[in-house]
């Protein structure tokens, strides 16, 4: 009659190093692919808010022409929105932006402003560098 051994081998209630190994790379891949999805919402938030930033200064900028008988100047730019201008100055001039943060995109950077526009001949251009930061690229935001 053989007596069974109270004592099991170790390696019948252990994890080996592999499996510990596969275990944490499959939790890697879910980590990554889940800091992906949330990375592109984060970019999508971002380029809405700037669209929306966009429309709202184009609405002050209607505004200011219809308050101040012009649109700002190029030099004067998106401030005369918030700081009233010099020369040449509006008729009458209101602040038509709460704060300076209202003239930057969702990335920190000042939003653009041209006129006359070269996309909008007859009125203004404004528009934001996008995602990259760089001028003329694709992923531009504008009011085009």
């Amino acid at each position: 009659m053989k007596i069974a051994s109270p004592r099991r081998s170790l390696s019948a209630h252990a994890f080996t190093l592999l499996e510990m190994m596969i275990v944490l790379l499959i939790i890697a891949m879910i980590l990554g692919v889940v800091a992906a999805g949330v990375s592109g919402f984060q970019r999508n938030a971002e380029i809405v808010t700037t669209e929306g930033r966009i429309t709202a200064l184009s609405s002050a900028l209607t505004s200011y022409k219809t308050v101040g008988g012009m649109y700002p100047t190029q030099g004067q730019g998106l401030m005369a929105l918030y700081n009233k201008p010099g020369d040449p100055a509006p008729k009458r001039w209101s602040r038509l932006v709460k704060s300076e943060a209202e003239l930057n995109d969702a990335w920190g950077r000042k939003i653009e402003y041209r006129f006359p526009g070269t996309r909008n001949p007859t009125g203004y251009d404004i528009w934001s560098l996008g995602p990259d930061g760089q001028p003329d690229t694709d992923d531009d935001i504008g009011n085009w």
